[in-house]
């Protein structure tokens, strides 16, 4: 692997992980280039053949995976969760997490059983992660 390749890796690595932090923040396109010192358009091509799919689908998936969460081990609304993870509004909250997860939000916090400690916290993220 070249020096280039690797200092690539390195930038999107950088920014996927601004994103996994701050999931909840308004990130865009040009705030997340910046982080990887690249042009918009360059980093949007390059982060979907480094990671499989785009920075928006990519930033969607960790707040749903978050919301899933918030879903089954509290009792806080959905509304709130939606706000909380970053969504900006109940809608859009709603749609992608049917997209991404199969159901909507209600559907899966009843169908979704509690981890009750008994399941190791990795099984249990490898098990509920959602595909896309």
């Amino acid at each position: 692997m070249g020096r280039d390749v690797e200092e690539t890796n390195r930038r999107m690595l950088r920014v996927r992980d601004a994103m996994d932090r701050d999931y909840a923040q308004p990130l865009d396109v040009p705030a997340l280039a910046r982080i990887a010192h690249v042009s918009q358009a360059h980093f949007t091509r390059t982060f979907r053949a480094t990671f499989g799919e785009t920075p928006h689908r990519y930033l969607q998936r960790r707040r749903v995976e978050r919301a899933m969460f918030l879903l089954r081990e509290t009792d806080r609304s959905v509304t709130d969760i939606c706000y909380e993870v970053g969504f900006g509004s109940p809608a859009t909250f709603s749609r992608t997490f049917h997209e991404i997860v199969g159901r909507p939000p209600r559907t899966y916090r009843k169908e979704a059983p509690r981890a009750a400690g008994a399941v190791p916290t990795c099984f249990t993220k490898a098990w509920t992660r959602p595909s896309t």
